[in-house]
């Protein structure tokens, strides 16, 4: 005499799997903050022109439709951008062909020379958005990497370890000028 399997009722399992993802969907948060972290200017109904900037003041970064990088001229690789960069705006020697340094009193730092350098980046229209993200990332890293060894010096902790007040004054004294231009065909 054979013995019967008993059998299992499948009639309602489309339904609990149907209950689940519907629990799922509202229940699970998805993180949608992505992209880059800037402050933009205020909005004016008025055209101002760009303000004159000395030559010795602008760091020229340009990219690519190879992804190549070149500042001032000079062919880099986006390892080299990084140390390119706070070498230029730290100008630690006082080089005249660097950007130049006002000496301003900054809350809670005191007499601090500012750098008056601008680093201007422009991509070519075939730049791979990738290689902008990592030159953005790269000039970005080069400002925090400056701020983060100042904090150490003045406050003895980590930027990111500062209170809002303490952040604002190293800002300050390390402001992040990052001018993009209009995408172009550049060889």
């Amino acid at each position: 005499m054979a013995k019967k399997t008993p059998e299992i009722n499948a009639s309602s399992m489309a339904d609990v799997a149907f209950l689940l993802l519907i629990f799922f969907l509202v229940a699970t948060t998805m993180d949608i903050d992505s992209g880059l972290n800037r402050v933009l200017p205020p909005w004016s109904e008025k055209q101002t022109e760009a303000p004159d900037i000395k030559e010795r003041n602008l760091l020229l970064v340009h990219v690519n439709k190879y992804d190549q990088i070149a500042v001032q001229g000079e062919m880099l690789t986006i390892g080299q951008l990084k140390d390119r960069a706070k070498e230029w705006v730290l100008n630690t020697s006082d080089d005249p062909n660097l950007p130049e340094k006002k000496t301003e009193k900054i809350d809670l730092i005191g007499e601090y020379p500012v750098s008056q350098g601008v680093i201007s980046l422009q991509n070519d229209r075939g730049t791979s958005y990738e290689m902008y993200i990592k030159v953005q990332n790269e000039l970005t890293r080069a400002f925090n990497e400056i701020r983060d060894e100042l904090s150490r010096a003045n406050f003895g902790r980590p930027f990111a370890d500062l209170d809002k007040v303490q952040q604002d004054a190293i800002a300050d004294a390390v402001p992040m000028k990052i001018s993009e231009a209009e995408p172009q065909n550049i060889k």
